[in-house]
């Protein structure tokens, strides 16, 4: 049987439609945008910035800026880059045609995947230390809907508690904390579980169809040639790490003419059931903290909780001046990356960012060519200093 998407909690999540339509904000002309890219980028002293922009589920922009290197080669709109974290919002999409074909269930326990207990796996390079939930039954509750909103329990990664193990700091699907291991487990669900080659999944199901050719889960040879380097906070250079693992949480390399097209894909529903679309961008988990990391943070009382704001799958989600939206960041110490949709008129934009002081921009540029949204950057980013 088909699983249910259509869990949302709108009932806890009051997210209201304006009864009149505002007018457009017009897109930005390719010289105004260069322009203002070029204001942004020197305020925040970021040396390498690309962007990309749809309107109507088409991309009408694409441009890079800066440079790729310490060198001073220049970035190119084919330069690779990092991805980072947003690996993980092309994961979930993978991991929806999945459900969409009957062979994942987002409700089920991810447990029943598997031939023996989860925690009878031994840990393994690519994979979480399973082993450390043995002892604690809760391990047998989680579903890949919970995973997919970080409401899994764990910790962002296991590596970072004191002791190296991981372990549960709330029941599964009772609140939001980011977990990249959370997107871990679903890999090996996905890997072990059902048998699949992720990378080779990502690359039929999502590369391909796309025309995504300068992208890809782990390291490829041919990048080389024009890769992207990258800048610390302190303007220190950085390069690149050549990734030979395929990592749901972060492993993704590309380039902004590729998620160009994925955006566009993506805001159009493209290879997904229109419901599935709808479940992917619609509230599915309350976010109840001031603030994204850190990741186990205490919850707000619940007066002081943002109700415009929620966790999708894959995404987060948002309610703004011009409707509904949903994003999704990607960040390491010489990377920062924005993805913003609004879905009135199917509009986004990209920006990858190989310095990650890119990231004092973003607000500034996304209401550049999209308008007021109502991204949660303070959210997102904490009390991080943006630019005018």
């Amino acid at each position: 049987m088909r699983p249910l998407l259509g869990i949302c909690l709108l009932a806890m999540l009051p997210f209201t439609a304006s009864a009149e339509e505002p007018a457009p904000h017009p897109i930005p002309t390719r010289a105004a945008l260069d322009a203002e890219v070029a204001d942004a980028m020197k305020a925040a002293q970021a040396n390498g910035l690309a962007i990309a922009v749809i309107d109507d589920g088409k991309v009408v922009h694409v441009a890079a800026y800066g440079q790729r290197n310490a060198k001073g080669d220049p970035l190119q709109t084919d330069t690779v880059m990092y991805g980072a974290s947003l690996t993980k919002a092309v994961f979930a999409w993978t991991v929806m045609q999945l459900v969409d074909e009957g062979t994942l269930d987002l409700d089920r326990p991810v447990g029943e995947y598997f031939p023996k207990p989860l925690t009878d796996y031994p840990a393994e390079d690519a994979y979480g230390p399973w082993p450390d939930l043995a002892g604690d039954p809760r391990w047998k509750t989680i579903t890949a809907r919970h995973l997919l909103t970080h409401s899994s329990g764990f910790a962002n990664f296991a590596y970072l508690e004191p002791d190296g193990k991981l372990r549960f700091h709330f029941d599964p699907g009772t609140r939001y904390a980011y977990s990249g291991e959370g997107l871990i487990l679903l890999q090996y669900v996905i890997e072990r579980g059902l048998g699949l080659d992720l990378g080779a999944e990502m690359q039929r199901r999502v590369f391909d169809r796309f025309g995504m050719p300068n992208t890809s889960m782990k390291w490829r040879s041919d990048f080389a040639a024009n890769l992207a380097d990258g800048w610390t906070e302190d303007g220190s250079p950085e390069p690149h790490d050549e990734r030979s693992r395929v990592r749901a949480a972060g492993s993704m390399d590309t380039t902004i003419a590729d998620m160009a097209n994925f955006a566009a894909a993506y805001i159009n529903g493209e290879g997904l059931r229109a419901d599935t679309f709808a479940a992917m961008t619609s509230p599915q988990r309350p976010i109840t903290t001031a603030s994204q990391f850190p990741t186990l943070q205490d919850e707000l009382p619940p007066a002081q909780r943002r109700k415009d704001l929620a966790a999708g799958l894959g995404v987060v989600v948002f309610e703004g001046p011009q409707g509904p939206g949903f994003y999704k960041g990607g960040h390491n110490d010489s990377t920062g990356n924005t993805w913003v949709c609004v879905k009135q008129r199917r509009r986004c934009v990209v920006i990858l960012g190989n310095d990650v002081r890119a990231e004092r921009a973003f607000p500034r540029l996304v209401a550049f060519v999209l308008g007021e949204t109502g991204v949660p950057w303070n959210w997102e980013y904490g009390k991080k200093a943006f630019v005018d």
